[in-house]
């Protein structure tokens, strides 16, 4: 008998800091966590910045009931209130923490009321107009501002922080000098996990692949295929209604013959 899987607590992650690289991935769909849970990933993350990603999230934890869950948290959060709220509404929800890019003021007052929160280093996607899309801290200064942004984090409360776009070696240090678990989003394969979002392994976008992702399927291909056969099976059920093809016999249900009759002749 296979024994189910043991949902993870933020205790146990702290546990295994250090021990082996997590795989982790971001999932938008039931079918992906089912799949991801079934395939044995360690963590998975998902949308939580809007009415359509909380509606979707208990959804996601029914798919894979066992699954450590981190939802990411709307951006543009004005106060430490708003933030604390939607932390415990995401965890009501059945997340077991949050990420949130913000300020270390804004994570230190979820941390305070115990929700467990992913901070984000590195090149932040949310605001990349001050950095341009490119690998951070390739320099000293660049390197120095990472560390303290860092422990920033770490010394407001939060458990982990997402490091993405940053050199591998750097990163890898940097994950020696925290108690955080740091999580490489293209930040080589020093940290404490490894982090890919689903559409990138999947394949499921006709655009050129970032740099730091690799792909394992083509399911653009196949999505194309699908709607291909889609057109198709809607045309020849056109042709067939038209051609008196549809619906045949064998489709239909049929009334007694001399009981259609009496009613003819009964009807006025």
């Amino acid at each position: 008998m296979v024994r189910p899987r043991k949902k993870l607590t933020v205790h146990d992650l702290r546990k295994l800091k250090g021990q082996r690289c997590l795989t982790h991935i971001h999932v938008k769909s039931p079918e992906e966590a089912a799949a991801a849970d079934a395939a044995g990933i360690d963590l998975m993350s998902c949308s939580f910045d809007s009415p359509e990603a909380q509606a979707r999230l208990p959804l996601l934890v029914a798919a894979a009931p066992t699954a450590f869950f981190s939802g990411s948290t709307p951006h543009g959060m004005a106060s430490p209130e708003e933030a604390i709220r939607t932390g415990f509404r995401a965890l009501e929800l059945g997340a077991s923490s949050v990420y949130c890019s913000v300020s270390a003021f804004l994570i230190e007052a979820m941390a305070r009321e115990g929700i467990p929160v992913v901070g984000h280093i590195g090149m932040v996607p949310r605001h990349v107009t001050w950095t341009g899309y490119r690998s951070i801290g390739k320099t000293v200064e660049e390197a120095k501002a990472l560390y303290r942004k860092m422990k920033d984090l770490e010394n407001a409360g939060a458990y982990a922080a997402e490091i993405e776009i940053v050199p591998h070696n750097l990163a890898s240090w940097l994950c020696k000098q925290t108690t955080m678990l740091l999580m490489s989003l293209g930040s080589g394969s020093g940290c404490d996990t490894q982090f890919l979002f689903s559409c990138d392994i999947l394949g499921d976008y006709d655009e050129r692949i970032p740099r730091h992702a690799k792909s394992y399927r083509n399911f653009a291909a196949e999505y194309r295929r699908l709607q291909n056969e889609r057109i198709a099976a809607f045309s020849e059920y056109i042709a067939d209604v038209k051609e008196d093809r549809f619906p045949g016999r064998d489709h239909l249900t049929e009334m007694d013959a001399a009981l259609l009759d009496e009613l003819k002749r009964s009807v006025p």
